[in-house]
This record gives structure tokens, C-alpha cells and sequence, in this order.
């Protein structure tokens, strides 16, 4: 078995992957081998032993390639520790955490098969700027400040706290 690890994310403005790369180079600290790769272009998991998966929660649902992910790889995901992040809340509000921790909990029921050895949600990045269509129609989200709750001291705890979780390289 390999040693690397795969961190896999999906996104749609590009918030989710920094937060995959902060994830990566926690990890690398830990003197782990990472890849980095968007979750719609990931095919196989053979050579990785373990998996980070990361994806926004959007309009209360986790991201499309995130679920289309889980589906396609569903054996190969069951035969290694895999981990999941979320980022959710763009506003430090107590019950947009708690919302965004039972979305992502729902989400992953539809998935009984998979068990994760950590699971987390952090905070998102809001920019209406970078809203597409049809989101950059709605004038409640187009004029909603900019807000970014990613914290990244947790992110990269979170990701620390991960090397302990995974199992030791082959020697």
C-alpha cells in the first residue's frame, strides 16, 4: 500500500479548494505524502491509504460532485480511512453552525456505508461579486455583504489532529 493521501475537494468559487490546500499542508508537515485533486476529476483511490474529502454545503445541500464522489468510489472508499469537511456558515451565528453540522450530518446518512474517522465543519466564504447565474439574479443574495468565517487555525488543527486517525505508512 501506498503512503500518500489523497485530499479531494469540490467547489464552486474556489473558497473550498484553499481550504483543501491549507488541509494538504498540514499534512505534509506531518511528513505525509498529499495530493491534491478537484473531487470531479478523481477516477480511482488506488496507491492512496487514506482520503480527506472536503466540499461547501450550498442552499442546504453538500456539493454535487462531493455526493456524485461517494457513489462512484463507494468500494474503494469503504477499504481506506477516509475524512470529511464541509465549509458551511458565512456568518459566526450559533444557529447557522448548528444548521450547517445536521445538513452535513444528513447528508452523509444517505451514505450508511461510509464511516469516517473525523468529520467537520468549518466556516465558508461569501463574495456576491462571484455569484452565477441564476444566484446572481436574487437581489437578497446580491446585496448580502461579504463575509469570510474560514477559520484557518481550525482548519489546520482539524488537520494535525487528523495524522493521528490515519493509519502509519507502510514500512
Amino acid at each position: 500500500m501506498s503512503t500518500r493521501v489523497l485530499v479531494a475537494y469540490a467547489t464552486r468559487y474556489g473558497s473550498t479548494r484553499e481550504a483543501a490546500e491549507a488541509v494538504a499542508a498540514t499534512l505534509r508537515e506531518h511528513e505525509l505524502e498529499v495530493d491534491v485533486q478537484p473531487m470531479r476529476e478523481v477516477r480511482t483511490l488506488e496507491g492512496y491509504r487514506a482520503v480527506v474529502l472536503g466540499a461547501p454545503l450550498y442552499m442546504f445541500r453538500w456539493h454535487k460532485d462531493a455526493l456524485g464522489l461517494l457513489s462512484r468510489l463507494r468500494g474503494a472508499l469503504t477499504e481506506r480511512p477516509v475524512a470529511v469537511f464541509a465549509l458551511g456558515p458565512i456568518h459566526d451565528e450559533v444557529k447557522e453552525w448548528h444548521e450547517a453540522r445536521a445538513q452535513l450530518a444528513k447528508e452523509l446518512a444517505k451514505f450508511p456505508w461510509l464511516t469516517p474517522v473525523a468529520t467537520e465543519v468549518f466556516g465558508g466564504k461569501f463574495d456576491p461579486a462571484k455569484l452565477s447565474f441564476p444566484w446572481s439574479l436574487l437581489p437578497a443574495l446580491r446585496n448580502m455583504p461579504a463575509s469570510d468565517v474560514r477559520d484557518w487555525t481550525a482548519i489546520r488543527t482539524w488537520a494535525s489532529d487528523l495524522t493521528a486517525k490515519l493509519p502509519p505508512a507502510p514500512q
